[in-house]
């Protein structure tokens, strides 16, 4: 009888292996690129590529080159980095890492064989043993259905990563443009104080201009030269950094810009759903969702196996020859499990549901914060265009016509020349302000983009945890 039941739950063992790997995960052809293209493709109709081979290598490079071949628009900045970035590529490595982790999950425990052999005095005795653990088999689809969760959540944390790239390049590509073109009214405003404090210092030696109007005009040069200076330290940093994202050095250094940002668009966009839009869109929120789901399987998972936590089966053969008598074979088999008198399991019950009520509540907070995000996110960006609108329609073209009117009365000399500078230092700030303005709006623009489906900068505090929180519903309740 007993080397029957040996026998038969051995052969089970065997079968029920057999048959868990028939079902269990494969690794895809592309490592679980296609949901992060794809993604990607939709939110931001950007192409994304990862790189693993030569063939694929010098694709990528063509099409960098292709787009580095004319000035850089913000997409094809975008594109390159998207392309060319190596930390975006090791994003994409540590996706392909998450499905070994999904395959491993997925794969039944491997059976341990042993054999041992015993000999002494004309007597031996061998002993034939495999050992497979029966509750690992028996969980097996839980615990390959809480893997498959975790490796969605890699897809999702790789496209959150590929959006985050997006979203930087284009503030940085804001900045470099605008701070180019400030470098460049910079330069014209120094030209402008040069001659101006030269005249200064001439006037001053014939005796008509006293001290303190030389002083003024000199000054203006030296307050000139300084912030050109500065604009042209911010604007190399600013070009450095572009680079940096775009994944370029040596000979790609050289690629050219604009010279001044797009205009404004002829009116702002209206967005009167977009608290709703960013629950429903953000990958941040869906990789939270994601989290709640698989700790929800967990909680499960360790409620129904809270009282046994190792189980062995082990079929035995042993064989056992002594010369005095014939051989003869011993079967039989060897149950381990714990047992649980001092853990029942309600230390691991516990932890698992306090785990999910963290994420729950985490999930909840972020999913109040992204709507509030959200809606600061469209008030910067309407006040941001207004406020550049307002420089571009009211004050530059006020300041033009007091320019042209100024020089027409220092031409019939109603005015002298140090009124007319006067005026050029006005129009000067306002220029710069135009600038400034434009720069504010179009990072206003990115700023929006990201709030809505994600890519902005990583959250501080308790967003930072391993269990990220979930969206709740588009009127904030659960």
């Amino acid at each position: 009888m007993a080397h029957h039941m040996a026998h038969h739950l051995a052969r089970s063992l065997l079968l029920l292996t057999a048959l868990d790997l028939s079902g269990c995960a494969a690794f895809s052809p592309d490592s679980g690129m296609t949901a992060v293209s794809d993604l990607t493709n939709q939110t931001i109709n950007k192409d994304v590529a990862f790189v693993r081979s030569a063939e694929g290598t010098e694709a990528v490079k063509a099409t960098v080159r292709r787009l580095l071949s004319r000035p850089l628009s913000a997409d094809a900045a975008v594109q390159v980095a998207l392309l060319n970035n190596k930390g975006l590529q090791a994003a994409y490595n540590e996706l392909a890492l998450a499905e070994t982790d999904l395959v491993e999950q997925s794969l039944p425990p491997n059976p341990v064989f042993s054999i041992s052999r015993i000999s002494g005095n004309g007597a031996s005795e061998i002993e034939r043993q495999v050992v497979g653990d029966i509750l690992a088999l028996a969980t097996l689809p839980f615990r390959s259905d809480i893997a498959r969760e975790r490796f969605r959540q890699a897809q999702l944390r790789a496209a959150l990563a590929t959006l985050r790239l997006a979203a930087d390049v284009r503030r940085a590509y804001v900045r470099v443009v605008a701070g180019n073109e400030m470098v460049a009214l910079l330069t014209d405003a120094k030209a402008t104080a040069d001659s101006t404090a030269q005249l200064a210092v001439k006037l001053g030696e014939t005796g008509s201009l006293n001290k303190l109007d030389q002083a003024r005009e000199l000054v203006f040069y030296a307050e000139t030269t300084a912030d050109l200076a500065t604009a042209r330290q911010a604007a190399t940093s600013a070009r450095e950094k572009l680079a940096r994202l775009m994944g370029l050095w040596d000979g790609g250094l050289d690629f050219h810009l604009p010279d001044q940002l797009p205009p404004l668009p002829r009116r702002p966009q209206a967005l009167p759903s977009i608290e709703i839009d960013a629950v429903a869109h953000r990958i941040d929120l869906q990789i939270a969702r994601l989290e709640l789901t698989a700790l929800a399987k967990a909680l499960n998972l360790t409620e129904a196996t809270r009282f046994v936590t190792l189980l062995d089966l082990a079929g035995i053969s042993r064989r056992t020859r002594d010369p005095e008598s014939a051989p003869f074979r011993e079967r039989g088999f060897d149950l381990q499990f714990q047992i649980p008198i001092f853990d029942g399991g309600e230390v691991r019950v516990r932890q698992a549901a306090e785990t999910y009520n963290l994420a729950f509540n985490r999930l909840t907070e972020r999913a109040v914060n992204v709507r509030s995000e959200a809606r600061d996110a469209y008030r910067i960006y309407r006040s941001s265009y207004d406020i550049a609108s307002h420089y571009q329609r009211e004050i530059l073209p006020l300041r033009k016509i007091i320019t042209e009117e100024m020089q027409l009365r220092f031409s019939s000399m109603q005015v002298d020349i140090f009124a007319l500078l006067t005026e050029a230092r006005q129009r000067l700030a306002s220029l710069r302000g135009a600038i400034d303005a434009k720069q504010k709006f179009f990072l206003a623009q990115s700023e929006l983009q990201t709030a809505v489906n994600g890519g902005g900068a990583p959250a501080s505090g308790g967003d930072n945890s391993t269990t990220v929180a979930a969206a709740a519903p588009a009127d904030g309740g659960h």
